[in-house]
């Protein structure tokens, strides 16, 4: 499980992107780096900066996930038919932590993370506490029972921050959800670009 210690926005802040999109994210006001040197002018990045940046954003917007975690999800996106960076960006939206988020469960990544890791999400029926858990298409996802009147989902079902995509068929009355269709790059909502084709450059060096 890849945990989030440090504060999240110092991602936005390394990356000088809202990479959520969300309003109080710190590069709203301030769009230089965390640091005693954050306000230097950031130099022209080679090849390799562009791609390990890539690579950094896209880790960092599901949650930060570890290297080891991130390229293991590359290297299955490898072994599929069809192209790499589509490959890795349907592998990415069906991780169960990235549904639950994307259902509006829960307000942030992260605390789709932490909501599964509690025990409120079932899959089929039965617990799932892994957020990495892979759904297939036609799984059914639903919050418990016990977990459906708390705050934190409430407040997210109401938020009119995002929308819930067209690949994901969902009932905010039943608190229930399931992946209709793998997405392709362009029908997920990304509040900022991302580029998979030079995260699989990255990894092909």
């Amino acid at each position: 499980m890849s945990k989030r210690i440090k504060a999240k926005y110092k991602i936005d802040r390394r990356l000088g992107e809202n990479i959520w999109g969300r309003p109080k994210s710190p590069v709203v006001t301030r769009e230089y780096g965390p640091g005693q040197h954050g306000q230097r002018r950031r130099g022209k990045l080679s090849d390799f900066g562009i791609q390990l940046r890539a690579k950094q954003k896209l880790k960092g917007y599901y949650g930060n996930l570890n290297e080891k975690q991130f390229k293991g999800v590359y290297k299955e996106a490898t072994r599929l038919k069809g192209d790499t960076g589509e490959n890795l960006i349907g592998l990415l939206e069906r991780r169960l932590d990235a549904v639950v988020y994307r259902s509006k469960f829960v307000p942030t990544v992260f605390a789709a993370r932490q909501f599964i890791n509690h025990g409120h999400i079932k899959v089929n029926g039965q617990r799932v506490n892994i957020p990495s858990y892979r759904l297939k298409i036609g799984d059914s996802v639903e919050v418990k029972e016990k977990s459906k009147d708390m705050i934190l989902v409430l407040d997210a079902m109401q938020s009119a921050e995002r929308d819930v995509p067209d690949y994901l068929t969902v009932d905010h009355n039943k608190l229930t959800a399931s992946v209709a269709r793998i997405p392709t790059l362009s029908e997920v909502p990304y509040p900022t670009q991302m580029e998979p084709n030079l995260v699989v450059e990255f990894y092909s060096r």
